[in-house]
């Protein structure tokens, strides 16, 4: 597998069958706790990309120019801001390629609003993650608990600055 640069990725509407995919993905730890549930229960409760309508106005696929699924994202709108939600495939994490996924994503939402801010929220320990969202051009601009199913945990809000 080859490190694609961010015009080797290809952005398309999720479909219920990537969607199907996503579920099945499993993360070593730590990052398990990004999984998501079985596919026929995301469809059941109509929560996140299980309910169609989400689906379609909020989510995205992130494909190598081979067609193969390598990641999403969900770009939800807030009032002047749109927050980003990304997954990479397991077997594409730690290769090198964040930085140019999540540059995919930045772009594919600067298209969609080129006036909003664009954010993310990062656990904190995730050092990975703010790694390649600092080279993605995404800054620390605020820390905060949430509300979890684990319990209140300590996230970074990053906005992207080009």
């Amino acid at each position: 597998m080859t490190s694609p640069s961010t015009s080797e990725f290809i952005v398309e509407p999720m479909t219920a069958l990537q969607a199907k995919e996503i579920c099945g993905w499993i993360y070593e730890p730590p990052y398990d706790i990004y999984g998501w549930l079985p596919w026929e229960e995301m469809q059941a409760l109509d929560i996140e990309f299980g309910d169609p309508d989400i689906r379609m106005k909020q989510y995205i696929s992130i494909l190598s120019t081979e067609g193969e699924l390598c990641g999403f994202s969900q770009i939800f709108p807030l009032q002047g801001v749109l927050r980003l939600g990304l997954g990479m495939k397991p077997d594409w994490c730690g290769r090198g390629m964040g930085k140019n996924f999540v540059q995919t994503v930045t772009q594919e939402a600067r298209r969609r609003n080129p006036h909003a801010e664009i954010d993310l929220e990062v656990s904190t320990w995730n050092e990975r993650a703010i790694r390649v969202y600092e080279k993605a051009g995404f800054q620390i601009t605020d820390s905060y608990e949430l509300r979890t199913a684990e319990g209140l945990k300590s996230f970074y809000c990053m906005v992207y600055q080009p």
